[in-house]
């Protein structure tokens, strides 16, 4: 089973101040790009959200047209933020580890996750789901935080002989478990190189039809004070792949 950090108190109240769970997809920088790789149109499409958190992409989903949205989360605690919202009788949501989680085939259109999947040590199983579950022509658009982020030992910028801030890059092949204080000890996130997260698209069947190692640009910059640093190293790897058949 998945750490389920989020359902700790200390975490969870940490959690909740962050600027994209205070304003949602407003609050997340990365998002305009994120849609962008999302069908132009969800009229009528059921449309699947895995690690939904607050909802806030299940809900945008539904006001896009979408038929029906699931959203799936492991937190009770994320989940009664969800349903804190206004009922819509379109957006059913499910308690469930993902590293576990069965999907009925062909069902959705389109599979969402932001932010979620670097938690999972079975991505695989993951993955396989949601191609099964997907119909033909279906998409599956996600984020993770990038490799470059995942990978070190002790994730933090330093200063090098000359003096310049320096993101501190080591045990990059070395893929699996990482251990980090962010909110709360005792962290676990799951490091996988940016082949190995291909690889297991491709091996589940779907084709990659896009990529994008997000980093703010000038607007973004001026949006986001304190996001200088994140010119660096990428903080976000988002992905769109295709079930074609």
């Amino acid at each position: 089973m998945a750490q389920n950090i989020y359902d700790s108190e200390v975490f969870f109240k940490e959690y909740i101040q962050l600027p994209r769970q205070i304003k949602g997809l407003a609050g997340a920088p990365e998002w305009p790009t994120l849609r962008a790789m999302l069908p132009a149109s969800l009229t009528g499409a059921k449309f699947l959200d895995l690690g939904c958190g607050f909802g806030w992409a299940s809900r945008w989903a539904r006001k896009s047209g979408a038929a029906e949205v699931l959203g799936v989360d492991i937190s009770e605690n994320m989940l009664a933020k969800a349903r804190e919202f206004p009922a819509d009788g379109g957006i059913a949501y499910l308690r469930a580890d993902l590293n576990s989680l069965e999907l009925p085939p062909n069902t959705f259109n389109v599979a969402f996750s932001s932010l979620t999947l670097h938690y999972l040590k079975d991505l695989p199983h993951l993955v396989a789901q949601v191609y099964q579950s997907l119909v033909a022509g279906g998409t599956f658009v996600f984020s993770v935080e990038h490799p470059l982020w995942t990978a070190p030992s002790s994730p933090a910028f330093i200063k090098d002989s000359k003096g310049r801030t320096v993101w501190p890059l080591d045990r990059y092949i070395d893929e699996g478990e990482r251990i980090t204080n962010w909110l709360a000890d005792g962290v676990v996130k799951q490091h996988r190189m940016l082949a190995t997260y291909i690889r297991i698209l491709l091996e589940a069947g779907f084709t990659l039809s896009a990529i994008d190692e997000w980093a703010p640009n000038e607007e973004d910059l001026i949006a986001n004070p304190g996001w200088e640093k994140a010119r660096i190293r990428p903080p976000f790897l988002l992905m769109k792949a295709s079930k074609l058949v």
